[in-house]
């Protein structure tokens, strides 16, 4: 069975950083396309960005420039690195999992970004 496991969230000022990572056990993780998800409060969960098992990435444009995602297979880990970050970055944070039927989410982790 798949885990995910999100940390790396908290509270930030804004124009700060913060570097999200996520675990995945029980599975071969290289085969995994990666995404990293956001759901604010009272708004539909969306896609942030994703990245490939060949390492193809995209980007929703309201990130372009100040998140960057990357992996690292040897570690199982998935990671989100956010910079600049703005009061509409605040969200929940998800990892997803997917390769063809297997489709695996983490419990999230809260990012808030206030002054």
């Amino acid at each position: 069975q798949v885990q995910v496991v999100e940390s790396g969230g908290g509270l930030v000022q804004p124009g700060g950083s913060l570097r999200l990572s996520c675990v995945v056990s029980g599975s071969i993780f290289s085969i995994y396309t990666m995404g990293w998800y956001r759901q604010a409060p009272g708004k539909q969960r969306e896609l942030v960005a994703k990245i490939t098992s060949d390492e193809r990435i995209n980007y929703i444009e309201s990130v372009k420039g100040r998140f960057t995602i990357s992996r690292d297979n040897a570690k199982n880990t998935v990671y989100l690195q956010m910079n600049s970050l703005k009061p509409e970055d605040t969200a929940v944070y998800l990892c997803n999992a997917k390769w063809y039927t297997t489709d695996s989410w983490g419990q999230g982790t809260q990012v808030t970004v206030s002054s």
